[in-house]
């Protein structure tokens, strides 16, 4: 059994990652919030040391370390706001234990060479969620393409909508520092989800960039994709929307739609199992997604042509 500690324990994510925790059989040991609302802990490890400081939130797993504690950390878990990842690693790794990080791993490329010099100091690593990678469905279209032969290019349509309230402009994912901006935040795992299918990235145009949606043109060694992200409901189809549907996600692979929608629930778990046997997605996996995402933020755009992605016609 692995001791874990974690990291943004109020946050979204962080119930699949206490919910991975205890499907592998490990232990929470000590989680870290700055807000107090973690009711849901008691849902999973309600023995767990909890910190809204974390001067103290260190302190505790510093003396956890010493003299072969028998809750030592092995693993810290951080779902904590993105702009924070960066940092919370380095201390998981200085820390004598393993990171394992959710997306987007960090906001920008340089990150990852400061990171991979602290696993070389310490002898730590840190691992990723890429949920996606360990997708059935994503898997088998992966083995497809890749039987096929390279020359070949597919066209891809990706459009991903997932609205969001007012509030999310007034949080931390409405500032791009923080977030990284909208394709960063909801489209990193997609764009190394392309990467992971595809092959190497090999042009990256951005048409439209706000604070609410964004679209371009990426192109990989087996595939060109026109791609559509937003968390604004009115661009969600209007049939769906009037029927109470806030979200919308379509992929399509020469005209063929791509199902992935089911498998989702345990899809942390299964990173995890990955992770603990030690084929867990480090950090090098992360770089084309997180240059592509880069890229995107700081792009200038060029003049909008009305053309650049299907989904925008209607």
């Amino acid at each position: 059994m692995k001791n874990f500690a974690l990291i943004g324990v109020g946050g979204y994510i962080a119930p699949r990652h206490m919910k991975a925790i205890k499907e592998t059989g490990n232990e929470l040991v000590a989680a870290l919030d700055p807000n107090d609302s973690v009711g849901i802990i008691d849902s999973h490890f309600p023995e767990a040391e909890f910190f809204t400081e974390f001067e103290r939130f260190d302190r505790h797993v510093d003396k956890l370390s010493r003299a072969n504690h028998a809750k030592k950390i092995d693993y810290v878990a951080i779902c904590s706001p993105n702009y924070l990842h960066d940092s919370h690693m380095r201390f998981a790794l200085r820390a004598g234990a393993d990171a394992i990080c959710e997306k987007p791993l960090v906001l920008n490329p340089w990150n990852i060479d400061g990171l991979l010099e602290i696993e070389k100091d310490t002898g730590r690593k840190v691992n990723t969620i890429l949920q996606l990678r360990v997708h059935p469905a994503i898997m088998a279209l992966r083995d497809k393409i890749q039987t096929q032969s390279k020359g070949s290019k597919h066209e891809v349509d990706l459009t991903y909508i997932t609205s969001r309230g007012h509030w999310y402009l007034q949080s931390w994912k409405g500032s791009v520092d923080k977030s990284g901006g909208i394709a960063t935040n909801i489209g990193v795992h997609f764009f190394d989800m392309l990467h992971f299918i595809f092959g190497e990235l090999q042009d990256n145009k951005v048409h439209l960039s706000s604070a609410t949606k964004a679209a371009g043109y990426l192109e990989y060694e087996r595939a060109r994709v026109r791609w559509f992200l937003s968390v604004d409901v009115e661009d969600v189809p209007a049939q769906a929307r009037e029927a109470g549907q806030r979200t919308y996600r379509s992929i399509t692979v020469d005209g063929e739609e791509i199902e992935f929608s089911g498998g989702f629930t345990d899809l942390h778990t299964r990173s995890y199992e990955e992770i603990l046997a030690g084929r867990g997605f480090g950090l090098e996996e992360n770089r084309i997604a997180i240059e592509t995402v880069s890229h995107i933020r700081g792009a200038a755009l060029s003049p909008l042509t009305g053309d650049y992605h299907p989904f925008l016609k209607r």
